[in-house]
C-alpha cells in the first residue's frame, strides 16, 4: 500500500488547511508520517514552507475583524457543536491517533474525552467574558474596563497528545474571538488535520482556523513569529525550544503562553494508603507510555515503605502488556520513534552504572517498532541523570527519604516545576505540601490532575501562562481601560 493509499484508508486530509480550503504546499513537497509500532509509512502529507506559513497568517489576519465581532454566544455554540461532532466521530479520531502516535486505543478514546472537554468548557465560557464599570475614586469620571481578543495567534502543539493539545489552545482562542494558525508536530499531524476538517464541518468561518504541517518547523515558525501582525504565541514542548521561541517573540513583544518540560516528583509518605499510591503511580507514570509532561519522574518514598512500594510496583509493571495500540489487550504502546528509545535507554544505563537496581524491565525490546520495556529502578543514587532530566518513557525511579524536610528538598531540587504528586493520610501534611512544593499543580492522593476547568501550567522553567479554566481564556484577551470624563 502506498502512503497516499494509506492516508485515504485512514480518512485523513493530506493537504494544508488555509483560509477554509485544502491546498498542497507551495513547493509541492510532502512529508511522511510513520507508525511507531511498525516503522511503516502511514501517510504522505503536504510539507509547508515559509510561503505557506505566511499564507496561513494572511488568512487569519483577514478573518480577525469579523471573528472578533461575532457574538460570543455564536462562537460558543460553534465550539459546542464541535464537541458534539467529536463524540460522534470519536472512533475515527481514536484510530488515527493510535496509528500515528502509538497509544493504546482505550487511551486514545480517553484523550478524546479529555480533549473534547476544552471545546465544551470554553464554549460555555465564551459568553461570560466581562469587564467592569464604575466611578473613579476622585469623582472626576467613570472607569470602563473591557476585554478584547488579542488578535491572530500562532499555536504550536507537541506530538504526544495530538488532539488534546490542539483543543486546549484552539478552544480558548476561538472563544475569545481570536483566529489561529496551528502548527502540529510533524510526528503526529494527522489528528490535527482531521480536527480542522471537523471545525470546518460545524461551520467555523474560513480563515479562523488554519493548519500548516511542516518538516521545517524552525524556519516556518521564525517567519510567522517575526510578522508584526501576529499578536500571540502559545507553545507546548521542550524547555530549550520554548526558550528560543520566547526570544523570537520578544522582538514584537508578543503575548506568550509556554507549557514546557517537567520533572514531576511523586511523594509517598509513611502513612500513605499504599494501594492508592500504587494505583496513582501507574496512572501518573505509565499513561501514554510515560510520554507526558505531567508524568511522574522521581518517586520519593519514605524508607519505611520503600521496599514494599517498589516490590508492588515491580509486580504491577511486569504485568503490563506491551504492543501495538490497536491490540485491545495492550496497555503500553511504543515510544514515538527510535531516537526516543535511545534517549530512555541512555538514562536508564546511566542510573544502573551509578548503582541503581533494575527490578523489572530496563532494556529495549527486540521487536519491530519503537518499544522499551516498562521499567522499575530501585535505590537510584543522587547524581543520576534521570533525576535531573525529563524521562519521556516508561521508567519508574525510586529514591528513599527519611524526613518530610528531606522529601521536600529532593522534590524541589530541579529547574522544573510543572506538577507534583503527594500521597499521605495526614491532612495537615497534605496542606503543607501545597505551599512547600514548587510546582504549578499538585495532585493530593491522585495520579491524575488535568481538567479542562482547571488552570494547567507550571513555574520555574516549566513555563509561563495557564491553559484551561477561566485563566486559560484570559491568555487570549487583552484588557482595555477607558475613562469617561464628567
Amino acid at each position: 500500500m502506498t502512503a497516499t493509499e494509506a492516508s485515504t484508508k485512514l480518512g485523513v486530509p493530506d493537504q494544508l488547511f488555509i483560509g477554509g480550503s485544502w491546498r498542497p504546499a507551495a513547493t509541492g513537497a510532502q512529508l511522511d508520517v510513520h507508525d511507531p509500532a511498525t516503522g511503516d509509512v502511514l501517510a504522505s502529507i503536504a510539507d509547508a514552507g515559509v510561503v505557506d506559513g505566511v499564507a496561513a497568517l494572511d488568512a487569519a489576519v483577514a478573518a480577525a475583524e469579523d471573528w472578533a465581532a461575532t457574538p460570543p454566544r455564536v462562537r460558543g455554540e460553534l465550539l459546542r457543536a464541535a464537541f458534539d461532532l467529536l463524540q460522534e466521530r470519536r472512533e475515527h479520531f481514536a484510530a488515527v491517533m493510535t496509528a500515528e502516535m502509538g497509544k493504546p486505543h482505550r487511551e486514545a478514546l480517553g484523550e478524546i474525552a479529555y480533549g473534547g472537554e476544552f471545546l465544551r468548557w470554553f464554549g460555555e465560557e465564551a459568553p461570560r467574558v466581562s469587564g467592569r464599570f464604575g466611578d473613579n475614586p476622585s469623582g472626576t469620571g467613570r472607569i470602563v474596563v473591557s476585554r478584547r481578543p488579542v488578535g491572530p495567534c500562532y499555536l504550536v502543539t507537541p506530538w504526544n497528545f495530538p488532539l488534546a493539545m490542539a483543543t486546549r489552545k484552539i478552544a480558548p482562542a476561538l472563544a475569545a474571538g481570536c483566529p489561529v494558525v496551528l502548527k502540529p508536530a510533524e510526528l503526529t499531524p494527522l489528528t490535527s488535520l482531521l480536527f480542522a476538517q471537523l471545525l470546518s464541518d460545524v461551520g467555523v468561518p474560513p480563515g479562523v482556523v488554519n493548519v500548516v504541517t511542516t518538516a521545517a518547523p524552525a524556519a516556518v515558525s521564525e517567519r510567522i513569529i517575526a510578522d508584526p501582525r501576529l499578536r500571540k504565541l502559545s507553545f507546548t514542548g521542550s524547555t530549550p525550544v520554548g526558550r528560543r521561541l520566547m526570544a523570537q517573540a520578544s522582538t514584537n513583544v508578543l503575548r506568550t503562553s509556554m507549557e514546557l518540560g517537567g520533572n514531576a516528583p511523586f511523594l509517598v509518605f509513611d502513612d500513605a494508603d499504599l494501594d492508592a499510591a500504587v494505583d496513582g503511580a501507574v496512572s501518573a507514570k505509565f499513561r501514554n507510555t510515560g510520554q507526558a509532561c505531567t508524568a511522574a519522574n522521581r518517586f520519593l518514598v519514605h524508607r519505611s515503605v520503600a521496599e514494599e512500594f517498589t516490590a508492588r510496583m515491580a509486580e504491577r509493571v511486569a504485568a503490563l502488556v506491551v504492543g501495538a495500540g490497536t491490540d485491545p489487550d495492550v496497555t503500553i504502546g511504543p515510544l514515538i520513534d527510535d531516537r526516543a528509545v535511545a534517549g530512555v535507554d541512555e538514562l536508564v544505563s546511566d542510573a544502573v552504572d551509578r548503582g541503581a537496581t533494575v527490578r523489572t524491565g530496563g532494556a529495549r525490546l527486540d521487536r519491530a517498532g519503537s518499544f522499551y520495556a516498562p521499567t522499575v529502578l530501585a535505590d537510584v543514587p543522587p547524581g543520576s541523570r534521570l533525576l535531573r532530566e525529563e524521562v519521556f518513557g516508561p521508567v519508574l525511579a525510586v529514591v528513599p527519604f527519611d524526613t518530610e524536610d528531606e522529601a521536600v528538598a529532593l522534590a524541589n531540587d530541579t529547574e522544573y516545576g510543572l506538577v507534583s504528586y503527594v500521597f499521605t493520610r495526614d491532612l495537615a501534611r497534605g496542606d503543607r505540601m501545597i505551599d512547600r512544593l514548587d510546582t504549578g499543580m499538585m495532585g493530593l492522593n491522585t495520579g491524575l490532575v488535568s481538567d479542562a476547568a482547571a488552570p494547567f501550567g507550571g513555574v520555574k522553567q516549566s513555563g509561563v501562562g495557564r491553559e484551561g479554566g477561566a485563566e486559560g481564556l484570559d491568555e487570549y484577551l487583552s484588557t482595555k481601560y477607558t475613562l469617561i470624563a464628567r
